[in-house]
């Protein structure tokens, strides 16, 4: 073999081994497996959010016809319809918590008992929900609470009397609505967690405060609820970042992104219809960047009140 041809094939042999000794590395193994996620955290979440909040300080009348405006989009969301998308999810968020954080809790100290027949089926049953499309859920909900006296539940109230409703047409029932479908649908997912969390409390706990006379509320109070506390935490954060993200259900129960009176008009609502429906996307990339702003701080207060960047004490 000549000598060129030989060198070619060594050298070739030398670079594989190299690769591969690079891919086997202790050193370098770590970084190739984490290298998927840090790329797809790059594409997928940093650079839309730097795009986002570039976006925001522009108006864009069209591919290629962008002009830098400064503080004008943050400066039009200083109006009545802006304050309102947050005054309806506020609302929508407090009584999301309302619900999925004690009933879930409840649900979950029931089904843990070893005791409860078919405890199984039930944990399957709660969630079942989370399996539905949000579209179809909500689809069935606008039927089902419609204004026509044939609608399942105004047939039901018929029976015993109560007049029918119109639903979707009032604040106060078509904020019911959403709590309802917003309950339906995560209800299971939230006793899973609070399941999980109950799984890694001893039973040795509750047994030693058997033997101290203590009864089942007080087993509740001071073994089950501290045991869970890093659960609840983790609920309550989710479960912010879910009331003030809530988009799928409005859009499926008022079938357009645009609800009567704005009674449904959420903040990603709201962002959906200036960015696309009015296409003002300089606009709904500011809403964007303050939904986020929002959310952020008040997790960030949540959190901070519940202890979690307090310093553990040796």
């Amino acid at each position: 073999m000549p000598e060129p041809i030989a060198r070619t094939i060594c050298t070739e042999k030398q670079k594989k081994k190299q690769w591969g000794d690079l891919f086997f590395s202790q050193t370098a193994a770590p970084y190739l497996f984490v290298l998927p996620f840090v790329i797809s955290f790059l594409i997928f979440f940093l650079y839309p959010i730097i795009s986002t909040v570039i976006m925001s300080f522009e108006r864009i009348d069209g591919p290629g016809d962008v002009t830098f405006i400064g503080w004008q989009n943050y400066m039009n969301l200083l109006n009545p319809h802006f304050f309102n998308a947050i005054w309806i999810t506020t609302k929508y968020t407090f009584w999301t918590l309302l619900v999925l954080i004690p009933l879930p809790l409840l649900f979950a100290v029931c089904l843990n008992k070893k005791t409860l027949p078919g405890r199984n089926f039930f944990r399957s049953a709660f969630f079942m929900p989370a399996l539905t499309s949000v579209i179809v859920a909500g689809l069935f909900f606008r039927l089902a609470f419609g204004e026509q006296d044939t609608t399942l539940i105004n047939s039901m109230l018929n029976v015993f009397g109560i007049s029918s409703t119109v639903w979707l047409q009032n604040p106060n029932t078509a904020m019911f609505v959403m709590v309802l479908l917003c309950t339906w649908r995560w209800l299971g997912v939230n006793v899973i967690y609070f399941l999980s969390g109950l799984q890694s409390i001893p039973d040795e706990l509750y047994e030693a405060a058997s033997i101290d006379g203590a009864n089942a509320w007080e087993k509740f109070l001071h073994i089950t609820i501290p045991g869970l506390k890093p659960v609840i935490v983790y609920v309550l954060t989710i479960s912010v970042y879910g009331g003030y993200s809530m988009f799928a259900e409005s859009f499926a129960l008022f079938s357009s992104a645009r609800s009567p009176g704005e009674i449904g008009t959420t903040i990603v609502t709201y962002l959906y219809q200036e960015g696309f429906n009015n296409n003002n996307l300089g606009l709904g990339s500011a809403i964007g960047v303050g939904l986020f702003v929002l959310v952020m701080v008040l997790n960030i207060i949540q959190l901070w009140l519940n202890g979690f960047f307090k310093k553990e004490v040796d």
